[in-house]
């Protein structure tokens, strides 16, 4: 019976194929071969090119849900190592949630305090040699190679002056931006945590649902390829957690040696921006010797550039292949990429998330081409950002 069937079905197969073939033959005078292989690959490039940019289009839409859902991803990244060493130690899981809330919570408040102490202990000294500075630089454009005189000064102060109390009813209309932007930040703050006790309290029953979406054929290769994908997020989480805080230490005690003033609040600002990797430690690195030129003279600012130079190379040199392994590297050029991609889609949350985002689908999709998914390592050297991942031990016989 089956033999029968099979006949008729071979037979309508074969007359496809050769209406293809007598079709193809037909076009082949007219159309060189090269333009039709370009033609092949230009649709289905468009077709991928229209999906990802309806993915993007929804991301950003949904904004205000999508970002309070990333945050609270990574800042679960960030506390696995330590919570799942709680759970390894037989804690209560949530015994091990309050100390990891709470604990996270303190580091967080007690930032904050030291910056708002050092700022209201160096705010008069600060301010008065502000005033300082402005005077220099004042004199400078009149004795300088600019020539300047009082009068102009004053003549471009008054245009800009001038030029704000023109701005102020765009500046006043703004309030009401602002404090809808202020309420979605409280909104956002609050969803973030929210799903961030979620994914602590019952991450693998959320995980186990979403499985149950994809065909039944298709769940093992999506569990195993995500896992192996949440495994490179906690370890880049980790990493970058590292870096940040030698990155704050050293240019912090830096600055603070220096008699830089403000040295905890820079600090802090290395800290947050070492979270968005290259760009973030380039531009608080400028900030401080920004503060050390206006506030400390050119050669205190010349000290401190040194400062930051040699601690970045500390961490591109020494810190990365030590912490995350001499065969784990990423080229500066895709992370820059990646990371100005990020900020021009989705400003500064975009920025933030475009590294471990990149990493995540990049490990998924080399994991699923290369079948990694099945064994649970990690899959053969790939490109791009793949190489941020640190080799997982294989299991010994």
């Amino acid at each position: 019976m089956s033999g029968h069937d099979e006949k008729p079905r071979t037979g309508l197969f074969d007359a496809l194929r050769d209406r293809q073939r007598i079709v193809s033959t037909e076009l082949s005078p007219t159309i060189p071969r090269g333009l039709r292989i370009a033609t092949a690959y230009s649709w289905r490039l468009l077709i991928v090119a229209a999906a990802i940019g309806l993915g993007i289009w929804l991301v950003i839409q949904l904004k205000l849900l999508v970002i309070p859902l990333m945050i609270a991803v990574l800042i679960t990244a960030l506390l696995w190592p330590a919570f799942s060493f709680l759970l390894r130690h037989r804690v209560p899981k949530w015994v091990a949630i309050v100390i990891s809330m709470v604990g996270t919570l303190a580091i967080v408040v007690g930032l904050l305090w030291l910056v708002v102490w050092q700022i209201r202990l160096e705010w008069p000294s600060v301010q008065e040699r502000t005033t300082e500075a402005i005077g220099e630089f004042r004199e400078y454009l009149i004795a300088g190679p600019l020539h300047l005189t009082a009068e102009q000064i004053d003549g471009f102060l008054g245009q800009a002056w001038t030029f704000l109390q023109q701005q102020a009813e765009l500046l006043w209309s703004g309030a009401l931006a602002i404090g809808s932007t202020v309420g979605h930040v409280a909104t956002g703050a609050v969803l973030a945590l929210f799903i961030l006790l979620c994914l602590l309290a019952d991450g693998e029953g959320i995980w186990r649902w979403a499985v149950r979406l994809f065909p039944r054929k298709a769940r093992p290769a999506a569990d195993g390829s995500a896992r192996i994908g949440w495994v490179t997020v906690v370890n880049y989480a980790r990493t970058q957690l590292l870096v940040a805080t030698i990155d704050a230490v050293g240019i912090g005690l830096g600055a603070a040696l220096l008699q830089v003033p403000l040295a905890i609040p820079v600090a802090v600002l290395v800290f947050l921006g070492a979270f968005v990797p290259i760009v973030g430690a380039v531009v608080t690195g400028a900030l401080a010797v920004f503060l050390a030129l206006v506030y400390n003279g050119p050669w205190i600012a010349l000290w401190m550039l040194v400062v930051v130079f040699g601690v970045q190379q500390l961490e591109g040199h020494v810190l990365q292949p030590l912490l995350m392994g001499s065969a784990v590297k990423v080229h500066p050029l895709a992370v820059v990429l990646v990371v100005a991609g990020g900020a021009m889609i989705a400003g500064i949350p975009g920025a933030l998330f475009a590294v471990p985002l990149a990493a995540f689908i990049n490990v998924v999709a080399v994991s699923l081409s290369t079948r990694a998914w099945e064994t649970g390592l990690r899959p053969p050297e790939g490109d791009f950002i793949w190489s941020t991942v640190p080799r997982t031990r294989r299991p010994t016989a």
